[in-house]
């Protein structure tokens, strides 16, 4: 069966060799071959403000490129993210994205005496981080508590549901056959639409 899919390019550098670009082409490539439709968003190549104050995050309209990406986002089933992995954490514009897009309205409503109410719950998403260090090691010993927040904090409490996650680590040493075997693996996803 035929998805809709969101392909949501995080890495906020938009030269054109960076490796999570090609992750996403990769992905779209195969989502296309199986016969997926698929929408990107590019956070590089968006225009935003950062958000300031509680007052803008919970009332305060989205500019029009968020409120692009917010319908894109609605009309998809599945939700891909690459992102990379910077100082344990994703790149600062990938995250002040994510504030301005999970609004109030948007991702939560909120309920007077109760936690807030998911209003994206039919999604799912897949994260894929690409890293400098092992991802064993990112996982294991650091725990992956950048991943595990987007996860639990953004994704799930949104409702999206499940959330699968792709870690590939070494990239700065990574030669080319073990690229191109990721982009290979990555491109599967997408014609799996998972």
């Amino acid at each position: 069966m035929a998805s809709r899919i969101a392909i949501i390019q995080g890495h906020p550098d938009p030269a054109p060799e960076r490796f999570c670009r090609a992750l996403a082409e990769a992905y779209a490539a195969g989502a296309a071959k199986a016969g997926h439709e698929a929408r990107r968003i590019d956070v590089a190549a968006l225009e935003f403000p950062l958000i300031r104050n509680q007052a803008q995050f919970e009332r305060g309209a989205p500019p029009p490129a968020i409120a692009d990406a917010q319908e894109t986002l609605r009309w998809a089933d599945h939700w891909v993210i690459i992102y990379p992995l910077w100082l344990g954490d994703a790149p600062a514009l990938f995250k002040a994205f994510i504030e301005q897009t999970f609004r109030p309205g948007f991702a939560l409503r909120y309920r007077d005496g109760r936690l807030p109410e998911g209003l994206l719950k039919g999604k799912s998403a897949r994260v894929i981080v690409t890293m400098g260090m092992p991802a064993p090691v990112y996982r294991f010993f650091f725990f992956a508590h950048g991943l595990r927040n987007l996860k639990r904090n953004v994704l799930n409490y949104a409702g999206v549901r499940p959330v699968r996650a792709t870690l590939i680590g070494s990239v700065k040493g990574m030669g080319r056959e073990t690229a191109e075997k990721w982009l290979e693996t990555v491109g599967t996803l997408g014609s799996e639409g998972r």
